[in-house]
């Protein structure tokens, strides 16, 4: 799929890096570790303009045992026993992995399923002159969502950019992870009313910060070896989205150190928009401290607002 190029954002970057790093006795800037940083924000905010991410989401649709016909997809849609049945019309055009569902048009009707926890997948609608509908079916909180991506979603068009902290060696840390001795099934909330996630905590990351002993429980990550945090600080509904922001952590070393580089916090896709079912941060990981790093609020939410 490919990307398109965030010009805006990579600009806003780029001025904000320029005055970054400077510490408060007047020490000279680590220009590296800026244009690292730099170089990392713009990447992740090409990742975040993606035609079909997260800000191209039209609609939120939760399944149910009643056949419903829904906004901005095809066809009519029901759950029953972890299997979501999809019943097209004639003339409508599904594609799944370049496959017709719907191959001599005349109607058909299409099982999909089951799908794990936080897995989904993706179809495909043509949209002539327009570029093509994503349909995501994914399973969130043990239901089933719906979630129209459309690249002319006026959310997506209209993105700027986030603001974010200048980047600041203060706020990179080196810290001790600490497994527990079993991975801990740890429940926590979500952006969405009535929806919980489940997450294997591997242990907690211990560290300190503005003079302060801190620690903050650990997911597993994305890539292997990785972890991921999700927390509050003393900025959260201020500078920062108040829910939660979100920290990735490389792979521990063989001591268990590793490095926390709050200057690449990120938003959650719910600090943009209400169609999103983002996880909260465990109790414990409402940190004390403002950490003046990484994501702002977005320019969505202050505009709302």
């Amino acid at each position: 799929m490919s990307t398109p190029t965030d010009t805006s954002a990579h600009a806003e970057t780029a001025d904000r890096s320029r005055d970054a790093g400077t510490t408060d006795d007047g020490n000279t800037p680590d220009r590296a570790f800026e244009a690292a940083w730099a170089d990392w924000h713009a990447a992740h905010e090409r990742h975040r303009a993606d035609p079909h991410g997260f800000l191209a989401v039209t609609h939120l649709h939760w399944l149910d045992a009643s056949p419903a016909r829904l906004d901005g997809a095809p066809g009519t849609w029901s759950v029953e026993d972890d299997v979501v049945r999809l019943v097209l019309r004639a003339g409508e055009r599904v594609l799944r992995g370049g496959q017709e569902l719907n191959p001599d048009a005349t109607g058909a009707t299409v099982f999909l399923g089951p799908i794990s926890e936080r897995d989904g997948l993706n179809l495909r609608v043509e949209d002539a002159g327009a570029g093509h509908t994503v349909i995501e079916l994914a399973k969130r909180g043990g239901r089933y969502v719906v979630r129209p991506r459309h690249p002319l979603n006026p959310l997506l068009t209209g993105y700027r950019g986030t603001p974010a902290y200048a980047p600041t060696s203060e706020y990179s840390a080196q810290g001790i992870f600490v497994p527990f001795a079993e991975p801990r099934p740890t429940t926590v909330g979500a952006a969405v009313e009535g929806i919980h996630h489940v997450y294997e905590a591997p242990g907690e990351i211990r560290f300190r910060l503005h003079g302060e002993d801190l620690s903050l429980t650990a997911f597993n990550g994305h890539a292997p070896g990785t972890l991921s945090v999700l927390f509050t600080d003393a900025t959260s509904g201020k500078a920062t989205y108040a829910a939660n922001r979100s920290l990735t952590v490389p792979a521990p070393g063989p001591d268990g150190t590793v490095s926390l580089d709050f200057n690449r916090a990120v938003n959650l896709p719910c600090a943009y928009t209400d169609l999103a079912t983002c996880p909260l941060p465990p109790a414990e990981n409402r940190l004390p401290v403002a950490i003046e790093a990484g994501e702002q609020i977005p320019y969505e939410r202050q505009d709302a607002s």
